[in-house]
Order: structure tokens, then C-alpha cells, then sequence
């Protein structure tokens, strides 16, 4: 029941905002489980894949998914999605939780700058736009193995300013995208023994549910009072991670 839980909020909030949830899902799971960092970066991973299969379904639905650039994003996320993985499994646990607690505050830094960006977007055609968009794979599928994310931090700037999608749009090629790149990133940290494959079905249930849910509310909702709780929720996580890595280094 408690992984549902985590899985439920984690889906919501993914599938409302177009971020796969693990900045939600990886300190719960640390919290309440008792994971080190890996674990609950390599099972947040492999939940997620549920994450943006359902939210993709839902905002498809909507008329809000652009398969092409999904493809394109995928087509090199899915490459280094596997060397973030393995980045990750190579750090001490301080250093991942530093890491993370980082990546976390940046994250809500740019769900905050949402309404802000789209006015700077220039967006790009041809090769230009084929380029941009394989290059952003190339960051977010790193990152998403890395941090066990997946990666719609930076896939949906990316397809705002440079593809010119709207906020609906984007996030719903984002959590598409997400899906064969965070496959790829649970495969590797299946590999390394960072999957806790007990508490995936619960997640996986829970995960379901909220993304149907947050994806629905996305498209119902002015989502800018629930960005700025987000916001301060996730400056809170990650500040946290940070002290806990300062006191983990010094042990």
C-alpha cells in the first residue's frame, strides 16, 4: 500500500507537470524503504517506463503528442540513458545524493521559469531542428539514467523553445520520449543489481492511477498555484539530499 502511495503522487504530479515523478518517487523511496541512492534511482527508473507509457496514452488522447520529435529525442536518449545508469552506480552514495539534491532544485528553478521561456522560443526548421532535438536526447537520456528521472527537465524546454510546442504539447512528447530511454536506464540498473523489484508493482499501480489523473487534471487546470507548491516542495528535497550528503561525506 505505501508504494502505491509513493506510485499514485509520483504519477500524479509526473503526468500534470510532463515530468516522469522520480523527484518525487526517489526520496520516498528512500525515506520510507530505507533504499540507498542507487536502488531507489534504478527502481524509480523502471517504474517510470509505466509513468510515461500512461501519461503519453493520456495526453495522445488530448491531441497533445508529436510522435516524431518523441522519436527523435528518444533516438539518442536510449544511447546514453545506459552511460548515466552506469555513471551512477560508480559514485559514492554521498556524491549521488549531492548530485541529485542538486538536480532536483534546478528542477524546480525551471518548473518555475515555465510561464517565462516560451517567449524566447525561436523555433528552429530542417536539419537545425533535427539536430537540436537529438542533441537534447543525447543531455536527457544521461541525465534520466543518472538521476533516474526521465528527463522531461530538459526535453521540454527544448521543445518549447526550439520546436515551438506548446506546454501541452511538450509535455506529452516528453513523457513519451521518457519511455524507451528510461527502459534502457532500468535495464542497466537491473543489470547492476539497483532494481528492489519488490516494491516495482505497487509503484507501477499507483504510478498508473496518478498519471491518468495528473495527465487529465493537466489539460482541466491552470497548473501555476500547483507549480509553485511543487516548487517549494522540491527546493525542500533537494536542499535536504544536500545536508544529508554533507553529513554522509563526513560519516
Amino acid at each position: 500500500m505505501l508504494s502505491f502511495i509513493i506510485g499514485l503522487l509520483a504519477g500524479a504530479f509526473g503526468g500534470l507537470v510532463g515530468l516522469g515523478g522520480g523527484v518525487i518517487m526517489i526520496p520516498l523511496m528512500v525515506r520510507f524503504f530505507q533504499l540507498i541512492q542507487k536502488q531507489a534511482h534504478g527502481t524509480s527508473l523502471m517504474a517510470l517506463v509505466f509513468t510515461g507509457s500512461t501519461g503519453a496514452a493520456t495526453y495522445y488522447l488530448k491531441g497533445s503528442v508529436d510522435p516524431a520529435a518523441a522519436v527523435l529525442l528518444a533516438a539518442t536518449a536510449i544511447i546514453t540513458a545506459r552511460f548515466g545508469a552506469q555513471y551512477a552506480n560508480s559514485l559514492p552514495e554521498w556524491q549521488l545524493k549531492r548530485a541529485f539534491g542538486v538536480f532536483v532544485i534546478l528542477v524546480s528553478l525551471l518548473l518555475l521559469s515555465k510561464p517565462y521561456y516560451a517567449q524566447f522560443s525561436h523555433p528552429a526548421s530542417g536539419w537545425v531542428k533535427i539536430a537540436a532535438l537529438l542533441g537534447s536526447g543525447v543531455v536527457s537520456g544521461f541525465f534520466a539514467g543518472m538521476m533516474g528521472v526521465g528527463g522531461g527537465a530538459i526535453m521540454i524546454p527544448a521543445l518549447v523553445l526550439v520546436v515551438g510546442h506548446n506546454q501541452h504539447m511538450a509535455q506529452g512528447t516528453s513523457l513519451l520520449a521518457m519511455v524507451p530511454a528510461g527502459a534502457m536506464g532500468a535495464f542497466t540498473h537491473w543489470g547492476l543489481g539497483n532494481v528492489v523489484t519488490r516494491i516495482v508493482p505497487g509503484l507501477i499501480g499507483g504510478i498508473i492511477v496518478g498519471t491518468y489523473l495528473g495527465g487529465t487534471l493537466a489539460h482541466m487546470l491552470s497548473e501555476a498555484n500547483l507549480r509553485y507548491i511543487f516548487a517549494a516542495m522540491l527546493i525542500w528535497l533537494g536542499s535536504r539530499d544536500i545536508r544529508s550528503s554533507i553529513k554522509l561525506r563526513r560519516g
